[in-house]
């Protein structure tokens, strides 16, 4: 049996989804509202996670042992990293990392998890990976499709400074404060997961301007690819 976990930080992100379930049931986990039901034939339980790499993670792994979810996606916004990513477009997850994660001064590279079994890169599900891109091409025809490295950490990034060093360093497409921790969650449990977002502003200093013009707009985009990939899936 097929049970998507949908993960969003934000209501402004949820919202669209849980108004489209059917057999809504809502439940409280670690005073968190979950909301099982169904998108079309497909069961899923949407949570929003609220803001930061914590929140998300221990969001994620409710949904693995309590809901049993077999499949998890994190839909969103964030901000674009590559000079060629606009507003308004889409980046589906090849892998993740935590651009904060730094041990370096115990010999380890940046976003590199000291003495953790699995890989610090967290990849994404590759048929997770060309169901979101289907599905973008079928909700937003217009809208262009990147796909690669998201980063995460807990830090909104409205500089350029640091919007250079996270890219110059991880080489990401985007950045945004959820993705990786929900991924190493799903990643160490061995469920398959992929993170969809939809590009709000530069990160840079032009954040404070476009974030809340697009922010409504992008979230509504990226949870209409999420619905439409789950319903067909």
């Amino acid at each position: 049996m097929v049970r998507f976990g949908i993960i969003a930080a934000m209501e402004v992100e949820a919202e669209q989804l849980k108004n489209s379930m059917s057999s809504l049931s809502v439940s409280h986990h670690m005073s968190t509202e979950f909301c099982a039901g169904a998108l079309g034939g497909t069961e899923v339980v949407v949570v929003r996670s609220g803001i930061g790499k914590v929140n998300a993670a221990l969001c994620a792994q409710v949904l693995i042992s309590v809901f049993q979810v077999t499949h998890v996606v994190n839909t969103g916004i964030a901000g674009s990293l590559d000079a060629s990513i606009d507003i308004g477009d889409l980046v589906v997850s090849t892998d993740a990392v935590q651009h904060d994660m730094d041990a370096t001064n115990f010999g380890y590279e940046r976003g590199v998890v000291p003495q953790m079994p699995i890989d610090s890169f967290f990849r994404a599900d590759e048929h997770l990976r060309a169901c979101a891109v289907a599905a973008a091409d079928a909700v937003a025809p217009g809208v262009r499709v990147f796909q690669g490295r998201i980063l995460s950490g807990d830090r909104f990034i409205a500089d350029e400074g640091d919007k250079n060093d996270i890219a110059g360093t991880f080489g990401g497409l985007c950045c945004e404060m959820e993705g990786a921790a929900i991924a190493q969650a799903c990643a160490l449990s061995r469920v398959p997961f992929v993170i969809v977002r939809a590009v709000s502003d530069k990160a840079d200093g032009s954040a404070r301007v476009d974030y809340p013009a697009f922010e409504k707009e992008a979230a509504y985009r990226c949870a209409s690819v999420v619905r439409h990939m789950v319903e067909h899936f």
